[in-house]
């Protein structure tokens, strides 16, 4: 069987691991709808209540605490937008990083040199980095601790995956 150049070098920069990593938010997008549907339903039949017994200023706080729990909601989506996605790819191990604004940064490690260093701390916090060459960079800091301790096993064995290739296909030729 022959290989074309073109399908050589796609097959050199096809992922050989690949995440993405994504804030946890635990209230989908329609339910949010549906919550503050329901709690301005809420707000206003019991306000109106307060109007007919005479204490009308109260129905102004009622409107303030549902705008208040919206804005809340709205930033926490916002700060859903950022994600992490880490690549293998070929040479390159490469973290690309999109932040809340939308801004894109990326950095490229070399994997065969690449540490991935989890650092426990007090309680049940922990901080995951990849480490190379004098450089280190946290990753998944927006993810849950105990995704972070599973995070860095699964790149762990995606690089020892990735070297014992390198190793087979150097001992082949």
């Amino acid at each position: 069987m022959t290989v074309s150049p073109a399908d050589a070098a796609e097959a050199f920069v096809r992922p050989f691991f690949e995440r993405v990593l994504l804030p946890h938010r635990s209230l989908p997008s329609r339910n949010f709808h549906l919550l503050m549907g329901i709690l301005g339903l809420l707000s206003l039949a019991v306000g109106i209540g307060f109007v007919s017994v005479g204490a009308w200023p109260v129905i102004g706080f009622f409107g303030l605490d549902v705008a208040l729990v919206y804005l809340a909601f709205r930033l926490n989506y916002r700060s859903a937008r950022q994600s992490e996605t880490l690549r293998l790819a070929g040479n390159a191990f490469t973290v690309e990083r999109v932040s809340v604004r939308g801004e894109r940064r990326e950095w490229q490690f070399q994997p065969f040199w690449l540490r991935v260093i989890l650092e426990e701390r007090t309680g049940t916090s922990n901080r995951l980095f990849v480490a190379s060459h004098g450089r280190a960079l946290a990753i998944g800091d927006f993810v849950p601790p105990a995704t972070r301790s599973e995070l860095a096993q699964t790149i762990r064995e995606a690089l020892m995956r990735w070297r014992n290739s390198l190793n087979r296909t150097a001992l082949r030729d």
